[in-house]
């Protein structure tokens, strides 16, 4: 498996190659970059295509040290660098937009444009983070129990085999693995003031089954975005929609990739 050195973390990286324009694909929380497999087979014969584990998921071997979706943003940007490219479309289904929002800000020169899958620019209000630090809590005490991991996997996935698959994942990794990434997660600042400086393309997909992000937050972040396409409603599906309904999604991403990159 190909690995990076990065920002003091072993950064574990998928590319597709080929001489095409570059997407780098970043996942949500609790996921890896296995979760956009099916846009990579859709993409590369055209793009090349690099995903990638953030920090706390898949195979990166991270510090264990507290960081933010800044960090994340830079890694983000380092493993381009590292990989020899300039710049790149950069697509993120929720944490993954949360870094890839970042990633623009700090480096806009870098980024040819957005792909924002069931993503925001704010933060959760304080009843709803209360709720996930409570499963959080129960996590790093008790690991991914049943009850717990059907829980978050349907509000992540909401497809049976797909959850099946994800919780096998979730309880073969340390639970201690949770603390640093929740607290990313949950304390994350809201950059919604600054959304405006971005001048960059962007698509918005989001399922319209999304509890985890509204249907109002998205269209929010599509307000304040300059240069934002219409939002792609990706029809019955929960958060990670590029997962579980890639035949909605793949078409208008493409569409879009070849546009603009």
């Amino acid at each position: 498996m190909p690995f990076a050195q990065l920002n003091g973390q072993k950064i574990h990286y998928r590319d597709s190659g080929g001489r095409g324009p570059v997407v780098v694909l970043s996942h949500g929380f609790l996921m890896d970059s296995t979760m956009f497999d099916s846009q990579v087979a859709a993409l590369s014969d055209k793009f090349r295509v690099i995903t990638w584990d953030e920090r706390g998921f898949g195979d990166t071997e991270y510090d264990g040290k507290p960081f933010t979706y800044w960090d994340s943003a830079n890694d983000c940007l380092a493993l381009m660098t590292h990989l020899g490219v300039d710049s790149a479309v950069l697509g993120g289904m929720s944490q993954g937009g949360f870094l890839s929002l970042r990633a623009a800000l700090t480096a806009p020169e870098r980024v040819r444009a957005l792909v924002l899958i069931d993503t925001a620019s704010d933060n959760d209000g304080p009843e709803t983070l209360a709720a996930y630090r409570g499963m959080v809590d129960a996590w790093v005490t008790n690991g991914p129990t049943d009850d717990l991991a059907n829980i978050i996997a349907n509000i992540i996935i909401a497809e049976p085999t797909e959850n099946a698959k994800w919780i096998a994942k979730w309880k073969a990794r340390p639970k201690e693995l949770m603390v640093h990434s929740s607290g990313c997660l949950l304390d994350r600042d809201d950059i919604t003031a600054r959304i405006g400086e971005i001048a960059c393309p962007a698509l918005i997909i989001h399922g319209t089954h999304d509890t985890a992000i509204s249907a109002e937050r998205a269209e929010a972040l599509h307000k304040n975005l300059r240069n934002a396409d219409d939002i792609v409603w990706v029809e019955g599906a929960a958060h990670a929609s590029n997962l579980t309904h890639p035949q909605i999604v793949n078409p208008p991403l493409r569409a879009f990739l070849e546009r603009v990159a």
